[in-house]
């Protein structure tokens, strides 16, 4: 009988001395991945998207733009949500989206 209150104090000595519990190491990994997927994927692309909005804001007319249809021309005027394009080489009037607009063409038109 008193070898099995040795062994038994042994075991409630032990207790003391393990290490943190399996949540505290397994929610490590986690963490690690979203901080390496906020900075690789997430951070990235909200600095473009507020490149983009900024782009968006600054537009006038006289700004040469390609839209996201592909489609190159001059702004002539420009409206809330909406702007119009003259698009060469028949001066077409084009009437698109503000959020179309995916950038500012730096080429001259031939």
């Amino acid at each position: 009988m008193s070898i099995h209150l040795l062994v038994a104090g042994n075991l409630s000595g032990l207790a003391l001395f393990q290490s943190p519990g399996p949540l505290a190491w397994g929610a490590a990994p986690f963490v690690l991945m979203f901080a390496v997927f906020y900075f690789l994927l997430i951070m990235p692309q909200q600095r473009k998207q507020k490149k983009w909005q900024q782009m968006l804001s600054e537009l006038k007319t006289g700004d040469k733009v390609v839209t996201s249809g592909g489609l190159r021309g001059t702004i002539i005027a420009l409206k809330d949500d909406y702007l119009q394009l003259r698009v060469p080489p028949d001066n077409l009037r084009l009437e698109v989206s503000r959020a179309s607009v995916v950038s500012l063409s730096t080429e001259e038109a031939k």
